[in-house]
């Protein structure tokens, strides 16, 4: 086996972000809320005291980097919330990540994103639910390919304000990313990354490397299953190289991310402490270059 007994999040290396050094596995709390898929008409919440355990012993495996965001709730739970009441008071080195633009009414349908001028309620309901006067960093969530200079200002604004410490973005093409630039530094970029992307999925990878910048992909396990999880349907290649690391497919997954670069993080989710032990120890698994070269040439679905 090559995954270690008790796993550590401090085997998969560091990154910074900004002037906070991160551990680069992390943990994503969009699935602590419910059980099944995130989003779903008809989520089932997920039991409270499961899903504080599973944040704490996330922190308790050398977890120090956490993906959040206020729109990720269910009827009865909100990972904001979870993470207060498991975490707070919070360590010293711990760094939450959340993510503006999106939102959803109590019913859970979503909303137009917001406008400038929304984002300071969206930064400062984010700031009430984990109960801080500040935000490690806000990534602005993008949909489509508009300018993103008014509402990336307004989040520099609020930066210059104090409210907020880094910035990134998220879900962008690498047109959005140099005009945030030109406004305010950006610390990370979280897009859709995983075994089977596509050559512009890697040229943004690339990119960020060059500029010294954080790229956090998100689906990374998921894959095509998205909000609903990951599939069964790996490829050969992900199959043949679990069975020779006596690991799961999710944990070759993950390890490949952390094989496109020192900058690249990963924040799996999920609300099972198995899962999560087993995606903790994925950041010391350590690939061949044959099974790079192999997991690089199959598409993501390939037989």
């Amino acid at each position: 086996m090559t995954t270690p007994t008790t796993p550590s999040a401090a085997a998969s290396g560091t990154w910074t972000l900004g002037d906070r050094t991160v551990h680069r596995i992390g943990f994503g709390t969009m699935r602590l809320p419910q059980t099944g898929a995130a989003f779903a008409a008809d989520t089932v919440p997920r039991d409270r005291d499961q899903a504080i355990n599973v944040l704490r012993r996330a922190v308790e495996l050398g977890v120090n980097h956490l993906d959040t965001a206020a729109f990720y709730f269910s009827p009865l739970r909100s990972a904001n919330e979870l993470i207060n009441h498991a975490l707070a008071p919070y360590p010293d080195d711990l760094v939450i990540t959340t993510k503006v633009g999106p939102g959803r009414d109590l019913a859970g349908q979503w909303l137009p994103h917001a406008t400038p001028g929304q984002l300071r309620g969206q930064v400062e309901e984010n700031l009430r639910q984990l109960g801080r006067d500040h935000l490690d960093v806000v990534n602005l969530r993008v949909v489509g390919t508009d300018s993103v200079a008014e509402r990336f200002g307004a989040l520099a604004d609020l930066r210059a304000a104090g409210l907020i410490r880094h910035l990134g973005l998220s879900n962008i093409r690498p047109h959005h990313l140099a005009e945030a630039r030109a406004i305010a530094p950006v610390v990370c970029v979280q897009n859709m990354y995983g075994v089977g992307a596509s050559a512009e999925q890697k040229e943004l990878v690339d990119l960020c490397g060059e500029q010294g910048i954080a790229f956090v992909p998100f689906y990374s396990i998921a894959g095509t299953g998205r909000d609903a999880g990951a599939t069964t349907d790996d490829s050969r290649a992900v199959r043949t190289a679990a069975r020779a690391h006596g690991v799961s497919a999710a944990q070759i997954r993950l390890a490949w991310t952390l094989h496109q670069g020192s900058h690249v993080l990963a924040i799996p989710g999920t609300g099972d402490l198995d899962h999560l032990a087993q995606n903790v120890a994925a950041g010391s698994l350590r690939l061949t270059e044959d099974e790079l070269t192999a997991l690089a040439s199959f598409s993501d679905l390939a037989p």
